[in-house]
């Protein structure tokens, strides 16, 4: 046997400490290698939820309804009275001026009743428009209501003085300073802190159930 063919041949020795290197490689990466991540208990995703309004927002709307209830009340009674309120309200434009005509006075006294449940139909409408949007939790409805009630003062001023005259009048006016006291209640439990929370958070949110869970 030549030099050269002792060169050609395999080391035993070598062989082994190769295949024992690339197994301690194989070894430590094996233990290197990063844990699985564990497919349960992970967190749920948020999810809208519908949770039930807090006790104020509540007493709020069962107000407002009631105040809305009231005035459809009032609206329907006074277009029943008018044929018998007409004469009351020529008699308070009489008393301003006396020197026109009777059909002057007509037209007048038709003018100011249809202007006076005009409003107060406007104002039921625009109402319950409101009310609905806060109940969707829209921004800055408080402040369209408290305008709405204020506006609601105005017109049962302008009722009292110019409509609801004679004994017929009295329970209108109280129908209506009835329905006003109401609008003022629900407006004044809107602004409690957890109806102002409520409105502020516009959204329910919740962590689905099983949403997480594991194979």
């Amino acid at each position: 046997m030549t030099t050269s063919d002792l060169a050609r041949r395999p080391d035993p020795d070598n062989g082994a400490g190769a295949r024992g290197a690339r197994a301690t490689s194989s070894a430590g990466e094996a233990r290197e290698a990063p844990a699985r991540p564990s497919l349960g208990n992970k967190e749920a995703a948020p999810v809208l939820v519908k949770l039930p309004a807090p006790a104020s927002v509540r007493l709020s709307q069962l107000a407002w309804v009631l105040s809305l209830a009231v005035s459809a009340v009032a609206v329907v009674y006074l277009f029943i009275i008018r044929e018998q309120q007409l004469p009351e309200i020529i008699g308070v434009i009489e008393a301003v001026d006396a020197e026109r005509a009777d059909a002057t006075y007509d037209t007048a006294a038709d003018i100011v009743y249809w202007s006076v449940f005009g409003a107060l139909v406007a104002l039921w409408l625009v109402q319950v428009t409101l009310l609905v949007s806060f109940s969707n939790r829209r921004p800055n409805m408080r402040w369209w209501l408290l305008g709405t009630a204020l506006f609601q003062g105005a017109v049962f001023l302008a009722c009292r003085e110019l409509v609801a005259l004679g004994d017929r009048g009295i329970p209108l006016t109280r129908v209506l300073l009835l329905a006003l006291g109401l609008a003022v209640v629900g407006l004044l439990f809107s602004t409690l802190p957890a109806a102002l929370r409520w409105t502020a958070r516009q959204h329910d949110v919740a962590r689905s159930l099983g949403a997480g869970s594991g194979l």
